[in-house]
């Protein structure tokens, strides 16, 4: 019986999700106009995706009230669009039509819509669909108009200067995590747990009473003579830890997704491997496994949650690490960078839906770095009230400001949010929203336009992040904002995308601790829905991000912005991979997610695919019959499409198009069968409008 019901639940699951994928891509949309004639849009085709600018062109038919065959033709849009990166739209909020085009004039004879051609030569066709799409409330999906763009298009936003070299690399051949601590350790009293704490590290790290410290995760107590090792194992701690301890699990328990996501990573003892500078850990559960890889010259370590490869010819090794890769001819030897575009054929050629083609978003030429590299350069946005939205900016001591190289900018270091001053002025960025003062201290109001030479700050500099943030429009109540995932520490590089610009930045170590984002330490890998996650071997309650430290505050920062802790996946080792049709089933991820620091605004996917209609950049419409095959629109009728040129653009076309909505259906599968809607949202609310209530 149980059985049972668990086959009509999942069922019921594979409906609903079918009905939310599918939804997605119901086209045509109807327009009535105002003379009641009726306007079919057929699906939208992006050019170019710049900020919230979308430029687009879309097939449309327009039907009289004769009732004859209608018109088919082609318009251009400019529309400006709200980017929901949690839940993969692009929500369309305003267009301006420049162009419209009709197929031959045949067209408009059948319809015997001869005033069409003098209404539209006075922008009648035009207004109409400016002002009635918006009507239509579009949400296009993300990923399948990731997919359409044109792979050609110039990538501005490259970051340039990045560091390549490799951290610490630690090889352990038994399950180990590495702890991280920020420098020397930075000690200071716990008023509320009556002990001092370990400040300058993301982790619970405790000097007890005893003199000893403590270190505590995924409900175990480790036992060490220092801060920084050796730790080992204990089932008995001292009684004044008890409140540490109930603390810690209290805030994890309150966390989405933690009970489930935990379980894995409570159920076994860790190696500890501490380090003070930046450092990577890779490991195997035992001596290396290797396994090889259906056409290709490569197998991988399959005892290992690392992405850890040998090629069989060579024996050489390579090792994926924040996006970079490394190689080495021993998994305990010296380490030496290798470019994307410079590794061994053979990872180019990891199938689609194999066990190991994460990593493909690491490769150069694939398809997944292709769109590894566009979603860098889509923004989150959002609307900002100008007159509510404030920031409250403190500083450890009186404000220090120190040069940042290239720029006339000067940067604040002893407070845990970025303040820039220039030109007599000082701007702060907080929660993806920029404020301009005075004065250092505020009071601060929402900025209309940044410095401009922000563009110019080097990776270098801590504060390198805040370029990514910018700042779209401006009306009398709202300011429309925006940041691209580079504000979350991921960057475009040549032709892929890393995590973090792997300099190591001094924090500020005073009466408070403020850390500056790391590169290095948190085995982060890349997933092309959420982006940059925790590895595996960081279960849900090993990173805190909520604890009081008696005077002060435990402060964000590791990973960008203050709010911001990357998501955790619990991986399935067994999966089927994250590319290819299906590649995601319900129940072999487990998220912690929530990369919008906007946090969340609706969004509905209800769309059903219905006719395929389509254009080319030169407004001719086609379509794909039942056969397959391709039809034009010429001397209103359907007719073969001639020539090889022709069709294989449109087939190079609806390719793109079906790898879209494969992602899309991929993320569908995650987001709805894996984590159930929950997300987890860092921070506390901002006074951010959403788009619908």
């Amino acid at each position: 019986m149980k059985r049972y019901r668990r086959i009509v639940v999942l069922a019921g699951c594979l409906l609903l999700l079918t009905g939310i994928v599918r939804g997605q891509e119901r086209w045509p949309r109807s327009l009535t106009v105002s003379d009641g004639s009726l306007v079919k849009i057929y699906e939208i085709q992006p050019e170019s995706l710049q900020g919230n600018t979308l430029k687009a062109r879309a097939a449309f038919s327009f039907s009289g009230r004769d009732g004859k065959d209608p018109a088919f033709g082609t318009f251009w849009m400019v529309a400006r669009v709200e980017t929901d990166r949690d839940n993969r739209l692009v929500h369309i909020i305003s267009v301006k039509v420049p162009n419209v085009k009709l197929s031959p004039q045949s067209d408009v004879v059948n319809v015997s819509l001869n005033y069409l051609r003098a209404e539209m030569e006075t922008d009648y066709l035009k207004s109409e669909l400016e002002t009635g799409i918006p009507t239509l409330n579009l949400d296009l999906s993300l990923d399948a108009l990731l997919a359409s763009l044109d792979m050609s298009t110039e990538e501005k936003n490259l970051s340039k200067g990045l560091n390549t070299n490799p951290p610490d690399i630690i090889y352990q051949s038994r399950p180990s995590l590495l702890v991280l601590i920020d420098g020397e350790p930075m000690i200071r009293y716990n008023k509320d747990w009556g002990v001092d704490v370990v400040v300058n590290t993301p982790f619970t790290m405790i000097k007890g009473n005893d003199g000893r410290f403590y270190l505590y995760g995924a409900h175990h107590w480790y036992e060490s003579p220092a801060a920084t090792g050796p730790y080992t194992y204990v089932r008995t701690v001292p009684s004044s830890l008890e409140k540490v301890q109930c603390t810690v699990d209290s805030l994890s328990n309150a966390d989405p997704g933690y009970e489930d996501a935990g379980t894995a990573a409570d159920s076994s003892v860790s190696n500890i491997v501490v380090r003070t500078r930046p450092a990577e850990l890779i490991q195997s559960d035992g001596d290396p496994m290797f396994t090889p890889i259906p056409g290709t010259d490569l197998e991988y370590v399959v005892n290992s949650h690392n992405d850890i490869f040998r090629v069989t010819g060579s024996g050489q090794y390579y090792v994926l690490l924040s996006g970079r890769w490394y190689r080495s001819g021993h998994l305990e030897g010296s380490w030496q960078y290798v470019s994307s575009d410079a590794l061994p054929a053979g990872f180019a050629k990891i199938p689609e839906g194999s066990p190991k083609d994460k990593i493909l978003a690491s490769v150069a030429g694939t398809p997944a770095a292709r769109e590894a590299v566009m979603d860098a350069q889509i923004p989150q946005t959002a609307r900002v009230d100008r007159k509510n939205t404030r920031v409250n900016v403190t500083y450890d001591g009186a404000p220090q400001f120190e040069d940042i190289p290239g720029t006339h900018l000067q940067f604040a270091f002893n407070t845990p949010i970025p303040v820039i001053s220039y030109q007599g002025k000082y701007y702060a960025v907080d929660k993806g929203v920029w404020f301009e003062a005075s004065k250092p201290t505020g009071p601060w109001q929402v900025c209309t336009a940044r410095p401009e030479e922000v563009d110019l700050i080097p990776p270098t500099c801590p504060v390198y992040n805040v370029k990514y943030v910018h700042i779209y429009d401006v009306t009398p109540d709202w300011v429309y904002v925006g940041y691209t995932p580079g504000y979350l520490n991921t960057f475009v590089f040549g032709p892929t995308v890393v995590y973090g610009t792997g300099f190591y930045y001094h924090p500020w170590r005073g009466h408070v601790f403020y850390p500056r984002p790391w590169t290095w330490g948190f085995n982060m890998w890349y997933d092309p829905w959420i982006g940059w996650t925790f590895g595996l071997d960081y279960g849900p309650d090993w990173i805190n991000v909520d604890v009081a430290w008696g005077g002060g505050f435990w402060f964000g920062g590791w990973w960008g912005p203050v709010v911001y802790r990357p998501p955790y996946i619990a991986w399935n080792p067994a999966h089927r991979g994250l590319y290819g049709r299906n590649s995601y089933r319900p129940g072999e991820h487990l998220f912690r997610y929530g990369n919008n620091i906007y946090h969340d605004r609706p969004g509905i996917l209800d769309r059903e695919p219905s006719e395929r209609v389509t254009t080319d950049r030169e407004g001719n419409v086609y379509r794909r019959n039942t056969q397959g095959n391709w039809d034009e629109r010429h001397d209103g009728a359907w007719r073969p499409v001639n020539g090889t040129p022709h069709r294989q653009n449109l087939e190079r076309q609806e390719q793109l198009h079906d790898r879209g909505m494969e992602r899309s259906q991929n993320f569908q599968w995650a987001r709805r069968g894996l984590f159930g809607g929950e997300r987890w949202n860092g921070g506390g609310p901002r006074e951010l409008a959403s788009r619908r209530r």
